[in-house]
């Protein structure tokens, strides 16, 4: 059997460090407040100039020199991202053009927060159809630029960043002790869209607009549809909860993560946490947390990991792989 295994991973955050004591110069908030209520203590904000692109790129150089592969033996490039540079072209083919690579194909997906687990998924089936051997999966976001700094209930959680792993196809006993991805779980409601939302956009109204947030909403939502879509995934590969060695989930909210480990029956021991350094880099948290989880030296080769995200859209999924 065909299998999608992860041979390298890199992350890359922006220079400029932003702790919470920053906001408290022109909102009406403070450490306390900001921790107690998500765990964040700090997070990175992208330089005037400094681009989705140009993070996305940074990041998926360290996941090629982690796998030893040059980048025109990659075969796609797939960037999950909010906040692309441009509305056309795709901020993938960007990130093609700045890694040197003269051959390929690139191209984004959107699905907020839970953009890199739609775009791992879609990888997955890009190796296992025979369409690519190797495949760079990118999660970059530059949130800070559409943030309302007026409303301190959402302002404060999020973070740029951008992590990549390169995917390459190998094969496998068609058991769940093969390395690589064994199973993908996807799913999206758009009757819930409102509650998580980007005020502009082209068509609607030509402007870039501002992030909203119904928080007790989506964090109502997040706990249930993580912990099923978690188990979803597992039963899909023939696996159950407590065989999990590692979660790495979506850096929103340490109390979203606290209840779905919870929820799950895991140890928060099991569970990798990056928020209180990054915010939530909505579809850059995932793959930011897989980097610095290896360099923690959290990640050991064979153990079953699962990563499970939600999103604006809503939209929301896992996937269960072998280290």
């Amino acid at each position: 059997m065909i299998r999608s295994v992860i041979r390298g991973v890199g992350h890359y955050l922006p220079d400029r460090v932003v702790p919470n004591s920053w906001f408290e110069s022109f909102l009406d908030t403070s450490d306390e407040w900001i921790v107690s209520r998500s765990g964040i203590e700090r997070r990175h904000f992208a330089a005037e100039g400094q681009l989705t692109s140009d993070l996305a790129i940074r990041a998926a150089r360290a996941a090629l020199a982690g796998a030893g592969i040059e980048a025109d033996a990659v075969d796609a490039v797939i960037v999950a991202t909010s906040t692309p540079d441009l509305t056309f072209p795709a901020t993938a083919t960007i990130v093609q053009a700045g890694l040197g690579m003269t051959r390929g194909f690139a191209f984004d997906v959107q699905a907020v927060c839970a953009g890199f687990v739609y775009a791992l998924a879609n990888a997955d089936s890009l190796i296992k159809s025979g369409q690519a051997e190797r495949v760079l999966v990118i999660g970059a976001e530059t949130f800070s630029r559409i943030m309302n700094w007026e409303d301190r209930s959402t302002c404060v959680l999020f973070g740029d960043g951008a992590g990549a792993v390169l995917l390459e196809r190998a094969t496998g006993d068609g058991t769940n002790a093969d390395r690589g991805i064994l199973a993908t779980d996807l799913h999206s409601d758009g009757r819930y869209r409102e509650i998580l939302q980007v005020s502009g956009g082209v068509s609607a109204s030509q402007t870039t607009g501002h992030l909203m947030m119904a928080g007790k909403e989506v964090f109502r939502h997040a706990v249930d549809k993580l912990a099923q879509t978690t188990t979803d995934v597992l039963a899909k590969a023939g696996l159950t909860a407590a065989e999990i060695d590692r979660v790495v989930p979506h850096q929103a909210n340490i109390r979203i993560i606290t209840r779905t480990a919870q929820k799950l029956g895991l140890p928060m021991e099991k569970v990798v946490v990056t928020v209180a350094d990054h915010g939530n880099t909505s579809a850059a948290s995932i793959p930011l947390a897989l980097s610095v989880a290896v360099e923690r030296e959290q990640l050991r080769r064979g153990d079953l990991v699962v990563t499970e995200a939600i999103g604006g859209g809503l939209a929301w999924g896992a996937v269960a792989l072998r280290w």
